[in-house]
C-alpha cells in the first residue's frame, strides 16, 4: 500500500516533519511493509521555508537587515542554486514576532528588511523570487521594500520620506530614476490566499489594523494613506491595483508587490506544490493523510488542506485528515471531498495538554485510522 503523508504544521505543536514522523509510527504498527511517502507542505506562511528546504535541499543564506522598527537583525531566507530561485518570508525581517507586545504598531513599522532579502537574493543571481507575506507587522503598501531596491518617496517639497504608513499619504512623487537595473529581470511571485482589497473597510488597514496595534484615527489615516497611493500607481504606472484580490494583503504589500516588481499574486499552496511535483509524487497512492492545527471552514479558502483535496481528486485518491481540532459538518467535509476526518486529542484536554500531547495523540489516531482500514 502506498500512503502520501502531506500535512501542514499544528501550530505551536508540531512541524510537518513531526507530523510525518507520527503517522509513519502509527502506520507502520499494523502496516509495517506499506511504501510510505513523506511530502510535508505549506502554503507560503511561516513553515515553508523548512518545507522547501527538506524537499529541495536549499541553502540559507543569513544576512543583516533592518526590523520593523528600523534597528539592525540577523535574518535569513532560501537560496536554491540550481534552479536560481530564492524563497522569502517576510515574516523573517518585516514580522510581528520580531516586535515586544508594546512596540506593535503597523502606523510606524516598514517593509524594508523585507527589501533588503530581495536585494540580495538579486546580487546573488536569483531570476525567480517567491515571497511568502503572511506574518506582517506592516502596513506600508510595500514602500519600505521598494526602498531597498532604490526607490524613493519624496514629499511635496521633493524631501524623501521615511517609508513607514504613517507617510502614505504625504507622498507626492514615486521616484525610480536609481531603481537596481536588474530588478526587471526577475519574475517575482507572491504566495498569498487573502482576498482583500488594498483600502476601504474590507481593505488592509480596517480589517487587519486593529491586529498590528494602530488605533482607530491611525486606522483611518492608514486607509486614506492607500487610498492615496492606489491613485499615485494610477498616475505614476498606469496601473489600478484597488480591487486586485490581494491587494491589501501584508498591510497592502500585495499591491505595493504588483506596483514595484512586477508581481504575481498567485495560491501559495500551488506554488509550492508546484515547486515539489507534488501531484507527480502522489500518482498510484492508495490513500493521502493530511492534517493541521484547526480544521474548519476557512479551509475552503486555499489552506494547505484545500490544495491537498484538488490534487487528489484528479487522481481519484482518497484523503484522511488528521487534525488537532474539527469544527466543520457533515456537509463541509462533503463539500471540501475529504473521505475520513478525526479530531486527534484525547480526553477532555486544555490547549496546552493537547499541543504537549500532540505527538503520541497523532500516532494512536493513526493506528486505529489504518487498523479500521485493513479490516475492510
Amino acid at each position: 500500500m502506498k500512503i502520501i503523508l502531506a500535512p501542514d504544521k499544528f501550530k505551536g505543536s508540531l512541524t510537518g516533519m513531526q507530523f510525518c514522523s507520527a503517522v509513519e509510527e502509527g502506520i507502520k504498527k499494523v502496516l509495517p511493509k506499506a511504501h510510505i511517502v513523506k511530502l510535508p507542505l505549506a502554503d507560503g506562511g511561516d513553515g515553508t521555508m523548512e518545507v522547501l528546504d527538506y524537499h529541495l535541499n536549499g541553502t540559507r543564506i543569513e544576512l543583516k537587515v533592518n526590523d520593523p522598527l528600523f534597528r539592525p537583525i540577523r535574518a535569513t531566507y532560501l537560496y536554491l542554486n540550481s534552479i536560481k530561485t530564492a524563497f522569502i518570508e517576510m515574516a523573517e525581517a518585516s514580522g510581528m514576532a520580531l516586535l515586544k507586545a508594546e512596540e506593535q504598531n503597523c502606523f510606524y513599522t516598514s517593509t524594508l528588511g523585507t527589501g533588503e532579502l530581495i536585494l540580495d537574493a538579486i546580487k546573488r543571481g536569483a531570476k525567480t523570487i517567491i515571497l511568502g507575506i503572511g506574518g506582517s507587522a506592516t502596513n506600508d503598501c510595500g514602500i519600505g521594500m521598494a526602498t531597498a531596491l532604490g526607490y524613493k518617496f519624496e514629499d511635496e517639497n521633493g524631501q524623501e520620506l521615511i517609508p513607514i504608513g504613517k507617510n502614505l499619504l504625504k507622498i507626492k512623487k514615486i521616484n525610480s530614476n536609481d531603481v537596481h537595473s536588474e530588478l526587471k529581470a526577475v519574475t517575482f511571485k507572491i504566495a498569498c490566499d487573502v482576498k482583500n482589497p488594498l483600502f476601504g473597510p474590507n481593505g488592509a488597514a480596517y480589517v487587519y489594523g486593529p491586529q498590528k496595534g494602530a488605533s482607530k484615527s491611525e486606522i483611518a489615516h492608514l486607509d486614506k494613506g492607500l487610498e492615496h497611493i492606489s491613485n499615485l500607481f494610477s498616475n505614476t504606472f498606469n496601473l489600478e491595483v484597488y480591487d486586485i484580490e490581494g491587494a491589501g494583503a501584508a498591510g497592502g504589500l500585495g499591491a505595493g508587490a504588483i506596483a514595484f516588481l512586477n508581481a504575481e499574486l498567485k495560491s501559495g499552496i500551488d506554488l509550492i506544490k508546484n515547486l515539489i511535483d507534488f501531484d507527480l509524487k502522489i500518482k498510484g497512492a492508495n490513500w493521502i493523510i493530511t492534517g493541521e492545527g484547526k480544521l474548519d471552514a476557512q479551509t475552503l479558502s486555499g489552506k494547505t488542506i484545500h490544495g491537498v483535496i484538488n490534487s487528489a481528486k484528479k487522481q481519484n485518491i482518497p484523503v484522511a485528515a488528521l487534525c488537532g481540532s474539527v469544527d466543520i459538518s457533515i456537509k463541509t467535509q462533503e463539500q471540501l471531498g475529504l473521505t475520513y476526518v478525526s479530531s486527534i486529542v484525547k480526553n477532555v484536554s486544555n490547549l496546552e495538554k493537547a499541543k504537549k500531547n500532540s505527538y503520541n495523540n497523532l500516532v494512536y489516531s493513526t493506528y486505529n485510522f489504518i487498523r479500521s482500514l485493513s479490516k475492510i
